[in-house]
C-alpha cells in the first residue's frame, strides 16, 4: 500500500520525535507511527479516528492538507497545535502529530 521508502523516512526521521507521530493514508489507515506513539498503545493499521476522544477529530484538516498539498496546523485547547503533513511525491499520505506548547517554557527558552 505504501513505499517501503516513505516507511523508513519516516521512521528516520520521527522515530525519536517526543510526541506521538502517525503515517496516515487518506483513508485514514494508520501506516506507521514512531515510539513514543507506540509507548502511549497506538499501532498501525487502525483507523486514525479510533484513536483518543471522538471529539478531537471533529477539526481535523487531513483532508485540506491532502487536497492543497499543503501542510495545516491548528491551535487548540489552550496550549496544544495539530499538524497535518502531506508526504512529498504521495498525495495520499501525510503525517500528523500535535505539540503541546508550556508558555512558561516558551517565554524561558526564549529569554535564555
Amino acid at each position: 500500500m505504501v513505499d517501503p521508502k516513505v516507511l523508513d523516512a519516516f521512521h528516520m526521521m520521527w522515530e525519536s520525535f517526543p510526541t506521538p507521530v502517525r503515517l496516515i493514508h487518506k483513508n485514514r489507515t494508520v501506516l506507521a507511527v514512531n515510539q513514543a506513539a507506540k509507548n502511549m498503545g497506538w499501532e498501525e493499521g487502525v483507523p486514525c479516528f479510533a484513536i483518543g476522544n471522538p471529539e478531537s477529530h471533529k477539526a481535523c484538516k487531513a483532508n485540506e492538507a491532502l487536497s492543497t498539498l499543503k501542510g495545516q496546523s491548528l491551535y487548540v485547547e489552550g496550549d496544544k497545535i495539530k499538524f497535518w503533513i502531506p508526504v512529498k511525491d504521495s498525495p495520499e499520505i501525510y503525517v500528523h502529530f500535535s505539540v503541546t506548547i508550556s508558555t512558561t517554557e516558551v517565554f524561558v527558552k526564549s529569554n535564555s
